[in-house]
């Protein structure tokens, strides 16, 4: 038995995976536990509405009353935004548990890949992946999103990794996983709410075709996925300096809280909202819908492939 069977696949996600057509799988974190409701359902339905625009089929993924769903309808999407910070966040290693007591979670960047391998979907698009925290050498915290890109055969499109981390840990960890990280239309791997880390790179690729080229010869060699690494429009990035002092002082305010694990990207990125005076959640929005978009592109071009 695989987990095929606990898979609840939409049947226009079906449909589209069945015959081939385009198909772009999206994480529910961020409607969950990433921004607060309204804003969490007005971006998971313009992230769809993305995808949809450049002629890919979304599917939104979540674990919902047991049942791990590829493709949530709208219903369900508005469900899961009032429910934003009251259900689970599920990471790979919290799937089974929730499931088993029929329970509803956002699905990380390492849960949502995980599932959408399962249903066959190639490339996903999400804001920014996990990584090694900074500390990670006393801590050991490390993201699961690093191990199950080494893991399964989904390409995912970020605007790199949460400036809150240790970008270059991050970087080596997924050099030693053998996990492929490639720049597009850039040569340093970007921060997330900045353009760059000033980490260079030392993979670009600046053409959907090569990309997708890419993306099915990494599922052939393996073992794992593929990094696609998308910088925020230039229009809405925030100075790299600024930011890099303010997660510092949320970093100090959520040690002398007591806050670690799995609550302290929620606190971090709440935090930058109020310091920020709401640009870092415009940031924020503007960047994931950037991803999909290309996700969405090169969907389009791995179904000509």
């Amino acid at each position: 038995m695989t987990i095929a069977h606990l898979l609840r696949v939409s049947a226009e996600a079906a449909g589209a995976l069945e015959a081939r057509r385009p198909v772009v799988a999206l994480e529910s974190t961020i409607i969950t536990h990433g921004m607060p409701y309204p804003q969490n359902l007005e971006t998971a339905l313009k992230l769809e509405e993305t995808v949809r625009a450049q002629g890919a089929t979304p599917a939104t993924i979540a674990v919902v009353d047991g049942r791990a769903v590829v493709g949530l309808d709208k219903a369900a999407l508005k469900k899961l935004a009032r429910l934003s910070g009251g259900v689970a966040k599920a990471s790979r290693r919290d799937l089974a548990p929730i499931l088993a007591r029929g329970g509803t979670g956002g699905t990380t960047v390492a849960a949502t890949m995980y599932l959408a391998a399962a249903a066959g979907i190639e490339i996903f698009a999400t804001g920014g992946i996990g990584g090694v925290h900074r500390g990670a050498e006393e801590t050991f915290d490390i993201s699961a999103d690093l191990v199950e890109l080494s893991r399964s055969k989904v390409a995912v499109v970020c605007a790199g990794a949460k400036s809150i981390l240790d970008i270059p840990k991050t970087l080596e960890y997924l050099e030693s996983q053998g996990v492929p990280v490639i720049g597009y239309r850039c040569d340093e791997f970007p921060a997330f709410y900045a353009r760059s880390s000033g980490v260079k790179l030392d993979h670009r690729c600046d053409g959907l075709h090569d990309l997708a080229r890419m993306i099915r010869l990494q599922r052939e060699i393996g073992p794992g996925g593929l990094l696609i690494a998308n910088p925020i429009p230039e229009t809405d990035a925030l100075d790299a300096e600024q930011v890099e002092a303010q997660i510092a002082e949320a970093i100090d305010e959520a040690k002398a809280q007591g806050i670690a694990q799995k609550e302290v990207t929620p606190f971090l990125l709440g935090r930058l909202v109020e310091m920020t005076g709401g640009r870092s959640l415009q940031a924020n929005v503007s960047l994931v819908v950037n991803n999909a978009m290309l996700a969405a592109q090169v969907a389009v071009e791995l179904a000509r492939l």
